[in-house]
């Protein structure tokens, strides 16, 4: 039977450029994307309007596609999450029970769902963050992700449910728009000095945090799932790791391309989030066990941002 995918969430900046990378895989046809949205940005592909906690829409549009794998991408991210916790809570945990029952259900044969760095807090050891560590997260968003790696295990344990998981760092890319979470600095930041050659930035300049290009992070998810099954041992979620930086580090590397860039620092509510996670992150499991490499260093990614961001 040929693979139908649906990606819920896909108008989000990780949806756009799966829902792109996966339609040159699979074909545009055999590529759903859907969102909340009315209006579809995506031209080529069979577009699916839908609310993530509508199970019952959810249901039909798996039934009228004949998916067999589900992308589940829809979350409200750290800082708008922790601005409605209740929601966020509510969107992050029920929407992936319904798409984890389709599959111990056998409506869907595999699963891809994110994780983050998140699931970590302050107690965890911050500088090359193992896979398996201390995780007492302090957001909403990390735990609801959290609690889900653990669900995701617990329906593969017991269902055999072929459930897939990344936990993001931060994600770097020009096709979109920040979406509302801490590590968005470092995409607005590129939007600003192009724009106004000034940025103010939320995190403070020694703010060290996990990064990577969305490139590699969408590369990372497709080489995952197309992983052989007995080659994935974890069913919570993978460590990835592309690269480190501050906020004064991708300034400086800014201003090799733009001389006169300006940058002062103004730290938010959102110092309090990321000073609870790591600051880099250890990823041998998903190096070991499926071949996982990065592509992007700080000074490519930030040439590969200045040259594509279109104002």
């Amino acid at each position: 039977m040929k693979d139908k995918i649906l990606i819920i969430g896909a108008g989000g900046q990780i949806g756009l450029e799966l829902t792109e990378n996966l339609s040159k895989i699979y074909g545009n046809e055999n590529v759903i994307p859907s969102d909340l949205k009315q209006d579809s940005v995506f031209k080529l592909n069979p577009y699916e309007q839908l609310d993530a906690l509508d199970k019952d829409a959810l249901f039909k549009i798996v039934k009228k596609h004949n998916i067999t794998q589900v992308y589940h991408l829809a979350a409200l991210l750290s800082a708008t999450g922790e601005q409605n916790p209740m929601f966020a809570w509510k969107l992050n945990m029920e929407s992936l029970f319904y798409v984890l029952d389709l599959a111990k259900e056998k409506h869907i044969s595999k699963i891809y769902w994110p994780s983050s760095i998140a699931v970590f807090g302050p107690t965890t050891p911050s500088v090359n963050t193992p896979q398996y560590t201390v995780m007492e997260p302090s957001t909403i968003y990390g735990i609801s992700k959290q609690a889900g790696e653990r669900w995701c295990e617990w329906y593969f344990k017991k269902f055999g449910v072929d459930v897939r998981s990344i936990r993001y760092p931060g994600l770097i890319g020009w096709k979109s728009a920040p979406g509302g979470g801490t590590t968005d600095y470092a995409v607005h930041i590129f939007h600003e000095a192009l724009k106004k050659k000034q940025y103010t930035c939320f995190l403070s300049e020694n703010t060290a945090l996990p990064m990577m290009h969305m490139e590699d992070a969408i590369r990372a998810t497709i080489e995952l799932m197309h992983a052989p099954n007995e080659k994935i041992k974890i069913r919570g979620s993978y460590n990835l790791s592309g690269l480190s930086f501050t906020p004064a580090e991708i300034a400086n590397e800014i201003k090799k391309h733009i001389p006169d860039f300006k940058i002062d620092y103004q730290p938010d509510f959102r110092q309090a989030i990321a000073d609870s996670w790591p600051k880099s992150i250890n990823d041998s499991e998903a190096r070991e066990q499926w071949g996982w490499k990065e592509n992007y260093n700080l000074e490519k990614l930030v040439k590969n941002m200045l040259d594509n961001i279109k104002l």
